[in-house]
C-alpha cells in the first residue's frame, strides 16, 4: 500500500501543484486586471482634474478680465465727468470776458428765431446788465432766473411758448457726439 499511498499522494500533489499554479495564474491576472482599471481610473481622475484645473482657469481669467474691463470704465468715466466739468469751467471763464455779451446776444437772437411773437428773454441775474441794452433796443422784456446759466431763455408773448438757448445747455445736447470724439482722442 505504500507504493499505492505514494502514487495517490503524488497525484494529489500534482493536482495540488496545478490548482495551486491556476490559483497563482488567475490571481496575477485579476491583480493585473486591478491594476490596469486602478490606473484607468487614475487617469481619467486626473484628465478630470486637469479639465477641472483649465476650467477653474478660464473662469479666474475670465473674472479678471471683467474686473479691470470694469475698472477701466469707471477710471474712463471719471475723466469724462473731469473733461465734462472742465468744460463747465471753461464757460464760467468766459462770462468774465468782454465779448461775453455778443455771446449772450447771439443766443438770444438765435432763440427768438424760434419762438412766434418773442416777447420776454429770461437770463441770469449776473448777466442782466450785460444783455439790458440790447432787450431794450429790441423792444424785450428783460427778467432773471438764477436756474438759467450761460444762455438765455426767449418767451412768447402769450407766456405758453418759450425756448432756452445756453452753452450749458448745448452741451448736455451734444454730449455723446462730444465724448465719443473725446475717448478717441484719449483712449485710441
Amino acid at each position: 500500500m505504500s507504493k499505492l499511498g505514494d502514487i495517490l499522494q503524488d497525484e494529489v500533489s500534482a493536482e495540488i501543484a496545478e490548482i495551486l499554479s491556476e490559483a497563482d495564474s488567475r490571481a496575477a491576472m485579476l491583480l493585473q486586471e486591478a491594476r490596469d482599471k486602478a490606473s484607468a481610473r487614475l487617469a481619467a481622475n486626473q484628465k478630470k482634474n486637469e479639465a477641472e484645473a483649465r476650467a477653474a482657469t478660464r473662469r479666474a481669467e475670465s473674472a479678471a478680465e471683467l474686473t479691470v474691463t470694469t475698472a477701466r470704465m469707471q477710471a474712463k468715466g471719471r475723466v469724462m465727468d473731469m473733461v465734462r466739468k472742465k468744460a463747465l469751467e471753461v464757460f464760467d471763464e468766459l462770462t468774465g470776458k468782454p465779448d461775453y455779451s455778443e455771446v449772450l446776444q447771439a443766443l438770444a437772437e438765435e432763440a427768438m428765431k424760434t419762438v412766434e411773437e418773442p416777447n420776454t428773454v429770461i437770463v441770469h441775474p449776473s448777466d442782466k446788465p450785460l444783455l439790458s441794452g440790447w432787450a431794450t433796443q429790441e423792444g424785450f422784456d428783460l427778467r432773471e432766473d438764477s436756474r438759467i446759466r450761460f444762455g438765455v431763455r426767449i418767451v412768447s408773448a402769450d407766456g405758453k411758448r418759450s425756448v432756452e438757448n445756453s452753452l450749458s445747455g448745448r452741451l448736455e445736447r451734444a454730449w455723446d457726439a462730444l465724448a465719443s470724439g473725446v475717448e478717441k482722442i484719449l483712449w485710441e
